[in-house]
């Protein structure tokens, strides 16, 4: 006797949706660093964007990607969490070459980012605009990166991924 589609009752998908949501999301241990530090530099990323106009989303979506999520040598020795080239004492402290700017804390890193896109040609132009992927475009053009297109896609993912734009939220 063949079996009846009995069609699920709409709560019962919609949990099933959340519990396998959920079971992906504690699976995924770069998911959760993610929103981790999403967290706690949101505030940050906030009150610079009022700032200086520049979209929270797209602070926090170049800091998730340049400092992996807070876990890369530069965040964790140089407190750098943007990839800024420059000075730093890690030579003399600790043996080590590095061609990465030295902060004395990230709140001096998330500072130093908004003030280097503050110096950028297109920053009067987008200042204020919200749309993260005109911000994404315009930085990745002025070799910000030295893969442009692949920064670009991968800022703009992490941006999805987090729900980071107003569009997302």
């Amino acid at each position: 006797m063949p079996a009846k589609n009995i069609p699920a009752k709409p709560g019962r998908q919609i949990r099933l949706f959340s519990l396998l949501t959920a079971l992906l999301f504690l699976s995924c241990p770069a998911l959760q660093a993610q929103s981790k530090y999403v967290k706690k530099y949101r505030h940050l990323a906030d009150s610079l964007s009022v700032e200086y106009g520049i979209p929270a989303s797209v602070i926090l979506g170049v800091a998730i990607v340049e400092s992996g999520s807070g876990t890369s040598r530069n965040a964790k020795l140089l407190s750098n969490h943007f990839g800024i080239v420059g000075k730093n004492n890690l030579l003399k402290t600790k043996g080590i070459r590095s061609r990465y700017k030295q902060y004395k804390s990230v709140e001096d890193s998330y500072l130093d980012f908004c003030k280097l896109l503050s110096r950028r040609k297109f920053y009067p132009g987008l200042k204020g605009k919200t749309d993260y992927r005109l911000w994404t475009d315009a930085i990745s053009k002025t070799g910000y990166s030295e893969m442009p297109a692949e920064w670009k896609k991968r800022i703009n993912g992490a941006i999805r991924r987090n729900k980071l734009s107003p569009a997302h939220q």
